[in-house]
């Protein structure tokens, strides 16, 4: 079943002619067959063109970031009929996880019950799949009661009912515990003198059946206060859910006071060693250079803030991170939420490649997406693509409660957020141009694993006869290595998404130092076409 628009069969019409017509055209290709072209960058060690730790070291060089482009068919989940439970809203604070070639989306349903006075308890935890990525469907699961009936798609949890602001999923295999295999932590409410949000951590054996980690009951679907994992103090975990170095991290927004004082809402993280046991103590993760100025008491919606935490791609040794750019205001009528990127080396403090840079902006005022966006934890690598998946939520208009949500898919080539090109203004202008200086950088230290093979992979575009890349691999001081460096250098002349690295005809690498660099020039009277996005360091087992 595919899940389009709910504006009648001309627009559905529409919307299958657009994909067909952009999947004949190649802007979108996510067939098996190209998928199984490809590895899995998430098992490599990535060294990503917009990753100043990974490449500390440059010349002649400039970064460009893309801005990814909206899949015709958004949004590719929709809100469900009436009477059902995601009839008001399909808020994509969730997750996707791809498994066995499954999508498997966790979002936050609304339902369209007027007459029940506990919001909250309106919120509850729905899956839906896909075989794609872009064409969903909403199974039923037989395992809660709505309205009488198991035929829907939610997910059981235990408390019940106990209500989700937000749920982020995370595939733990590294557990022991087969009842632990999945992860979530949610965003929900306790009561002190208001109400107020925290964390609460559910793990589960498949995705679909969960239980809260410590025996707690819910009153009116809230926590009670002596139920918290963390201190009592207003927190929404509605950001990601990570693992990083053996530790978890729950991502969420609050405006409590730091260390440093910050203007509103800031990107708080935080930890634990097993899921269970929370630490007391947080890190801010992220703020924007306007939240250094200080606006003042009862002034918190107003100015340009971080929204709702950051939504994590693990690449095993770098974080890629989507928030929200928060467009504050007096007045919620003026307040709009566009994407901003960051990334993090070390798993608590993430920073802009590009300074208050919009990754993906709100759509205009009537389309699905208007007044705002809101991250989800959703990345994948389909064929020659890549999905980063969003929700919307319009916050001028949330106080009059309009149905809301849907799951969008933003389109970049494969790992391809940022490249590195050949800076042109540095040979000075006219009569005052520079000697020839080399365009190169060379990245920090990448441990290597005693007796294992590598394989090397580059990611990069505008290559040919007359654009060259020539890399060289060097030791942890800089000092070229015999064999892989000057004539001996691999030299690529071919683009594509995971071109394969020889030295002298040899892909499988081995005999390599326990720290090596790498230094990548780039050649050629053209070198100016040359779009460089990353390198891959891959055991070749």
């Amino acid at each position: 079943m595919r899940l389009l628009p709910q504006s009648g069969p001309a627009r559905s019409r529409l919307i299958d002619f657009a994909i067909t017509a952009a999947f004949t055209l190649g802007l979108f290709t996510t067939s098996p067959t190209a998928a199984e072209d490809f590895f899995d960058e998430t098992q490599a060690t990535t060294l990503f063109a917009f990753d100043n730790v990974s490449i500390p070291h440059s010349q002649n060089l400039r970064l460009e970031m893309r801005q990814p482009k909206k899949h015709p068919g958004n949004p590719v989940v929709t809100r469900g009929q009436p009477g059902t439970p995601d009839a008001k809203g399909v808020q994509f604070y969730g997750s996707i996880i791809r498994e066995q070639g499954k999508f498997r989306l966790w979002y936050v349903a609304f339902d369209d019950d007027s007459a029940n006075s506990v919001a909250s308890s309106r919120w509850r935890a729905a899956y839906a799949e896909s075989d794609d990525g872009v064409h969903w469907i909403k199974p039923n699961l037989g395992l809660v009661s709505y309205k009488g009936s198991k035929n829907n798609n939610l997910i059981r949890t235990d408390p019940s009912p106990l209500g989700f602001v937000n749920i982020k999923v995370l595939a733990d295999p590294e557990d022991p515990d087969p009842a632990r295999r999945y992860k979530i932590s949610t965003h929900v409410y306790f009561r002190h003198h208001r109400r107020l949000g925290t964390l609460a951590p559910f793990v589960s054996p498949d995705g679909l059946t969960w239980k809260m980690e410590n025996e707690v009951k819910s009153q009116k679907a809230e926590l009670l206060k002596k139920d918290l994992v963390l201190p009592g103090i207003h927190f929404e975990p509605s950001g990601g859910l990570y693992k990083w170095d053996g530790m978890f991290y729950a991502s969420g927004q609050n405006s409590m006071d730091a260390t440093r004082p910050y203007h509103g809402r800031v990107a708080r993280v935080y930890r634990s060693a097993d899921f269970l046991n929370w630490s007391q103590t947080s890190g801010i993760s992220f703020t924007r250079a306007a939240q250094h100025t200080l606006l003042g008491p009862g002034r918190s919606r107003e100015g340009e803030q971080t929204h709702e935490g950051i939504s994590v791609w693990n690449r095993r040794n770098v974080l890629l991170g989507i928030f929200g750019i928060w467009h504050g205001a007096k007045e919620w009528k003026d307040v709009t939420i566009d994407l901003g990127f960051v990334v993090s080396n070390d798993g608590v403090l993430f920073r802009e490649p590009a300074n208050e840079w919009t990754f993906l902006k709100r759509g205009d005022d009537g389309e699905w997406d208007q007044g705002g966006l809101i991250q989800g934890q959703g990345f994948e690598n389909v064929g020659d693509q890549t999905y980063v998946y969003y929700g919307a939520w319009d916050p001028r208009h949330w106080e009059k409660e309009p149905p809301r949500g849907g799951l969008g898919i933003a389109l970049l080539p494969r790992d391809r957020f940022g490249d590195l090109v050949v800076e042109e203004a540095g040979k000075g202008p006219g009569d005052y141009q520079l000697p020839e200086i080399t365009s190169e950088f060379i990245t920090a230290a990448v441990d290597m694993k005693a007796d294992q093979p590598q394989h090397f992979h580059l990611n990069a575009e505008g290559l040919g006869a007359e654009a060259a890349l020539k890399i060289e691999i060097l030791d942890a001081q800089e000092r070229p290595l015999p064999g892989y460096s000057g004539k001996d250098a691999a030299v690529i002349r071919q683009s594509g998404f995971q071109t394969p690295i020889e030295w002298k005809g040899q892909r499988e690498i081995s005999g390599l130092p326990a720290r090596i660099r790498l230094r990548v020039t780039f050649e050629g009277p053209r070198n100016t076409d040359i779009r460089f996005s990353a390198l891959y360091l891959q055991p070749a087992s």
